[in-house]
């Protein structure tokens, strides 16, 4: 069963970038896999998907600053965050489900329930 494990939260000034990563522990060819987010007293929102055939997707707030990609040799996800802004502080979380091919952009990627497996969060602060 694999595990993710994520890395590269931290505090930024507003303008700034980060990069967070996501290690796999095992192969993720197949996954759907997503960075979702949560700020205290909300609900935790999809940032941006990407389809294991290579599709991506991104919520309307981060299209233009951040790029989800994946070096697949090193079963690694990455976000790279760009223009940050305070609106941006959250808990970043790395999600994943094995799907079928297509299904991933067809409503997996942003649904906190479709994923089954998740990785304890790394927390992004911007100033």
């Amino acid at each position: 069963h694999v595990q993710l494990v994520e890395s590269g939260g931290g505090s930024v000034q507003a303008g700034g970038s980060l990069r967070l990563s996501c290690t796999a522990s095992g192969n993720t060819y197949g996954y759907c896999m997503s960075w979702f987010r949560q700020s205290p007293g909300h609900g935790r929102e999809a940032v941006a998907g990407l389809d294991y055939e290579g599709p991506t997707k991104y919520t309307r707030s981060v299209k233009g600053r951040f790029t989800i990609s994946k070096d697949s040799a090193k079963n690694i996800l990455y976000l790279q965050m760009d223009s940050l802004s305070p609106e941006d502080t959250a808990m970043y979380f790395c999600a994943a489900v094995a799907v079928g091919p297509g299904y991933c952009m067809a409503g997996y990627w942003d649904s906190v329930n479709g994923m089954e497996i998740w990785g304890q969060g790394t927390q992004v602060t911007v100033s």
